[in-house]
């Protein structure tokens, strides 16, 4: 990457700012971007790759991509069609897996849309997305974002909300998304009493058909190898070997993408599947055991995930959400819904509109239910507190997730903590009484008597004193006169 980026046909245009013509074929889907100093999503971002491109009168031809950032006209282009545009190269920044930017200074002009998988993934969405139109404003912002990942209609004021109460990931396409449609493949296979083998063949078709439909934008991708490692694991039976498996779809996805390692998203990915992988079945065995399983696993997997993913949450962004695991709890049972609901409605809404309308009526339930929960927790006093900046927060936020599990340990788990609270006490006060032994003696109480009298400890008597008579030297008392 950084080779194509100092060497690549982009590299010298991009170093000097150079306005070209360029030819390109897009690759991804649109994406709104506020523009600086406005108000609205009139501005818009797109991935492609690079065709050819002219600067100062030379054309040069290469392999390199590219990201576009244009106004009005570009929310319209569709995966696999290649246009050309006008504009001014910069270089990319650190952590962006472009070769350069383009700041496009005209409409795109489409030179070919020939049928390609990309642009039939963007058809799906631009269908489910005018399927949905019907609904509420949040419901039709908010569902196609949760589905396919299209955020372009998401209200400006409920992505706020989102972001304010931890919920942002459910705006887009992740691995929780891929886990439910494999989950839902595999039972299906099951309940048809299909064997292993052929409910895994089963579920990955149905994982393939997910990414193709949704596009393989990075993050989809990533959630995909993620969805695969663990159907090798259900087929090969090694189901118990969570972290093994993690580190296995973790060195992949770098291998396929280096850039990944200075992604934020995909930091944030990892760290949640190692909390929850680590410590989500821990913290549910803790809870009692007359509470459902389902409800424990709703709590101990968010609050896993936030333990670990809390302190590069505060590196990035300097604030601490104090309901953000609270939300994500209530909000968790209704993805499900969404996720299979929405699936199911997606390609429904091309081939068949008015089969559509079910599924897309229980999905937007759900999805208008999801947004009020953020916008109530978003309207709460306090849902954003200022958090220290630097090491010193990201610090502060690791002492605090250790505190919060041992908090949450001590409470569960009170009668364990008496016992290992009077186990030390106990221990204590033998060690102090052998010390105590060892530098200054032992008193012991003495229980035999010496023979002599214990009045003399006895306070005295108060009252007149009677004299003592003494014998005289003769061996005679004296009688009183």
């Amino acid at each position: 990457m950084a080779v194509q980026r100092e060497e690549g046909p982009l590299a010298q245009a991009a170093a000097d700012h150079d306005g070209v013509a360029i030819e390109i074929r897009i690759t991804g889907s649109p994406a709104a971007s506020m523009a600086p100093g406005q108000s609205g999503g009139n501005r818009w971002t797109v991935t492609a790759e690079l065709l050819a491109v002219t600067a100062k009168s030379t054309v040069a031809r290469g392999t390199a991509d590219v990201l576009i950032a244009g106004g009005d006209g570009w929310d319209k282009v569709q995966a696999g069609q290649v246009v050309r545009t006008t504009g001014t190269l910069k270089e990319a920044r650190d952590g962006q897996g472009q070769d350069a930017l383009l700041s496009a200074s005209s409409w795109p002009v489409v030179l070919d849309s020939q049928p390609d998988v990309r642009q039939s993934a963007s058809e799906l969405k631009h269908g489910f997305s005018a399927a949905t139109r019907w609904l509420p404003p949040d419901a039709a912002g908010l569902l196609p974002g949760m589905v396919t990942g299209d955020t372009s209609a998401l209200p400006e004021s409920l992505e706020t909300d989102m972001k304010t109460t931890g919920m942002t990931h459910l705006t887009a396409v992740s691995g929780a998304n891929c886990s439910l449609v494999l989950g839902a493949f595999i039972l299906l296979a099951r309940s048809l009493r299909l064997s292993r083998p052929l409910a895994a063949a089963i579920a990955a078709c149905g994982l393939a058909g997910f990414v193709l439909m949704v596009g393989p934008d990075p993050s989809v991708v990533r959630a995909a190898v993620m969805g695969a490692v663990g159907l090798a694991a259900m087929v090969g039976g090694l189901r118990g070997r969570s972290l093994t498996f993690l580190c296995v779809a973790t060195a992949i996805l770098l291998l396929l993408d280096p850039t990944m390692a200075a992604n934020a998203g995909f930091l944030l990915s990892v760290l949640a599947t190692l909390g929850i992988v680590l410590l989500a079945s821990r913290l549910a065995s803790w809870i009692p055991s007359r509470v459902p399983r389902w409800m424990a696993a709703g709590v101990a997997v968010p609050f896993s995930a936030q333990l670990l993913c809390g302190p590069v949450i505060v590196a990035l962004q300097p604030q601490f959400t104090p309901y953000a695991l609270i939300a994500n709890v209530v909000a968790g049972p209704l993805v499900a819904p969404v996720t299979i609901m929405g699936t199911l409605a997606v390609p429904l809404a091309v081939m068949a509109p008015w089969l559509a309308v079910v599924p897309v009526a229980v999905a937007g339930g759900c999805a208008a239910t999801v947004a009020g929960v953020a916008r109530f927790f978003a309207g709460l006093p306090g849902a954003t507190m200022p958090w220290a900046e630097g090491q010193a927060g990201v610090a502060a936020m690791v002492l605090c997730s250790g505190v919060s599990i041992t908090l949450v340990w001590m409470v569960l788990q009170s009668e364990r903590v008496l016992v290992r609270v009077v186990a030390l006490h106990a221990g204590v006060e033998l060690f102090l009484d052998r010390m105590s032994g060892r530098r200054h003696g032992r008193l012991d109480i003495c229980k035999e008597s010496s023979g002599r009298k214990h009045q003399w400890l006895l306070p005295k008597t108060p009252g007149p004193r009677t004299p003592r008579r003494t014998p005289s030297a003769g061996g005679t008392q004296a009688r009183p006169p």
